[in-house]
């Protein structure tokens, strides 16, 4: 255990409402949670979900192309289909397996990927995975981008990028991007994770947030166990694009598929999304009020409108004493350390949730003054 200096260690978490949790036998809020819209809780989703249980059982019980793609999942894919305005869309059991599955359909021997420096673990994984030879451009650094594409380079081009990255905060400055993808004849890969649900006026992610609209050479995922509390991932994109990746995409063909009941709890959180707005007013209103108490208290953090927010605190020993301390004071949000982040660059990663009260978010906010 010497190779592992910063030692996670597994923690038991009871949920207990969309806010909080019961960990170590504690009743503490969470900060920390991807829940964005505060669905994973929801009784409709649960109903949904227990629902389709009684009809078809919990567990798919073969691979898509063989015998586990239902009804569920059939109507979930024409949905995220509408919702992402795209001709179809493809599930995966996870972000993870979508993006080291989606990268190598995508580009492979011969081609050349251009990746963002902050990507997640996942897509560098993907674009390893690949065999293309692969360029790192600087973090949001569109102007680097463009000189890397006006390199020679042989094959096929996909720029890879997040669309609201994870342990930043920021967003990726895609207006930029997807002219420098016209310009250059490069594919475009946006992992919208935790921009679905999140972005846009509508949730619908960071093309809407832009105003515009995706080019036929654009595969963007996202998941559905973040914003839509269920479990999951997806892409969506052109009907050719996702013949592709049915017929090519591994981590598709040769998994499991997802649950029904898990598709169903997908369902319904995208109906409440489409019936509820005021849930994107909330949590948006919940990030400002969280961004600018911390500013106000002197916190160096990070991002910008999205609700993840970090506190940079420096050395790994100074974030898991600022967690503990938090901890003690009744909030959940654990350190992020190496090798999530750069040495140097440990952080508080803060998560609000739009079923957060304004009072838990003051109370936070009184427990870091006081550290």
């Amino acid at each position: 255990m010497d190779n592992f200096p910063h030692r996670r260690r597994l923690k038991t978490t009871e949920r207990i409402s969309h806010t909080r949790a019961l960990i170590g036998g504690r009743e503490v809020v969470l900060f920390c949670s991807n829940d964005y819209l505060g669905l994973a809780n929801h009784p409709e989703v649960i109903s949904a979900a227990s629902e389709a249980s009684q009809n078809s059982g919990f567990g798919a019980g073969s691979a898509p192309l063989i015998t586990g793609h239902s009804q569920y999942h059939e109507k979930l894919r024409e949905e995220l289909a509408g919702f992402k305005s795209a001709d179809s869309s493809v599930l995966f059991g996870s972000g993870y397996l979508a993006n080291t599955g989606i990268i190598p359909a995508l580009a492979g021997k011969g081609d050349t990927i251009f990746s963002d420096r902050l990507n997640h673990a996942s897509i560098i994984d993907g674009c390893r995975l690949s065999g293309a030879e692969i360029k790192i451009y600087g973090h949001n650094d569109h102007v680097h981008l463009k000189r890397l594409l006006s390199e020679k380079s042989s094959g096929g081009k996909l720029i890879v990028t997040e669309a609201v990255f994870s342990m930043d905060g920021d967003i990726a400055p895609l207006p930029e991007i997807t002219r420098i993808a016209d310009t250059y004849g490069a594919r475009l890969y946006i992992d919208e994770a935790h921009a679905t649900g999140v972005l846009g006026d509508t949730g619908r992610g960071i093309f809407e947030y832009f105003r515009i609209s995706p080019g036929r050479g654009v595969i963007r995922m996202g998941t559905l166990g973040k914003a839509l509390g269920s479990y999951g991932a997806f892409a969506a994109g052109n009907a050719e694009y996702m013949e592709l990746l049915i017929n090519t995409a591994r981590t598709f063909i040769f998994s499991t598929a997802l649950p029904p009941p898990v598709c169903a709890a997908a369902l319904a959180a995208l109906n409440i999304l489409r019936r509820e707005p005021e849930r994107l007013a909330r949590l948006r209103e919940n990030a400002r009020r969280l961004r600018d108490g911390l500013k106000k208290i002197g916190f160096r953090i990070t991002g910008g409108g999205t609700p993840i927010i970090p506190v940079i605190a420096g050395p790994a020993k100074e974030a898991v004493r600022l967690s503990d301390a938090l901890s003690a004071s009744g909030f959940y949000a654990p350190a992020i350390r190496p090798p999530t982040v750069p040495e140097g660059e440990c952080r508080i990663r803060l998560t609000v949730s739009a079923a957060h009260a304004p009072t838990d978010i003051d109370a936070l906010l009184e427990a870091m003054k006081r550290l």
